[in-house]
């Protein structure tokens, strides 16, 4: 079921990535979205505590929708591959973001966000139709992207795979930030990128 899916997911979520209330998760359902809501402790979430709604933000039950629904809609529209999405402000990936920093091509493990870096999205106030509309810009063909002074929203096909590439995405951030703090990271080319893209496709195949 979706709703035992969120659950869990935000759980597993708030063990690794969310600290108190400070992020939120969501799944696409036929009639919109069913996500976490606003201002909820992870610990004593249910599935009938989760809030339906619409893509256009009409409530579908009465629970209270995230703050940042519209972020959310605005990424599934984009994004129709993604089925769940986590929103965290966990510490790597929200520290690259206020520098206004995308994750670049240092590792080649950045290609599983689907491109060659992690944008981010320019600053808009939380919870607004225009972060919505910046974060939408920024994963336009990608799975992840950072949010400027904000954080990061990552998502997958599955539930795991959201969760996975979430926590990826912050190891790669503190990765980055540690190599930057040592040095002048070398970054991959773009030869060197489709080479490792090449290499991935056969990945596990005798």
């Amino acid at each position: 079921m979706i709703g035992d899916d969120i659950v869990w997911l935000y759980k597993a979520a708030a063990e690794k990535l969310i600290v108190g209330t400070s992020g939120n998760v969501s799944a696409r359902t036929p009639e919109g979205m069913l996500m976490t809501p606003t201002g909820s402790a992870p610990a004593g979430l249910s599935v009938a505590d989760l809030a339906s709604a619409t893509m256009q933000g009409q409530a579908l039950n009465q629970n209270p929708r995230s703050s940042e629904w519209a972020t959310h809609a605005a990424v599934y529209a984009t994004c129709p591959g993604l089925n769940f999405l986590v929103h965290a402000h966990a510490d790597a990936a929200t520290a690259l973001a206020c520098l206004n920093e995308r994750l670049p091509p240092f590792h080649y493990m950045v290609l599983r966000f689907g491109g060659d870096d992690v944008r981010c999205a320019r600053y808009a106030t939380l919870g607004t139709q225009a972060l919505a509309d910046l974060a939408a810009v920024a994963i336009h063909g990608r799975s992840a992207c950072l949010l400027s002074n904000h954080g990061m929203i990552v998502g997958g096909a599955t539930a795991r795979q959201a969760l996975d590439d979430a926590v990826l995405l912050e190891t790669l951030c503190r990765q980055y930030l540690m190599a930057r703090a040592a040095g002048t990271p070398r970054l991959l080319s773009k030869e060197e990128m489709q080479a490792a893209r090449e290499r991935f496709r056969a990945y596990g195949q005798a």
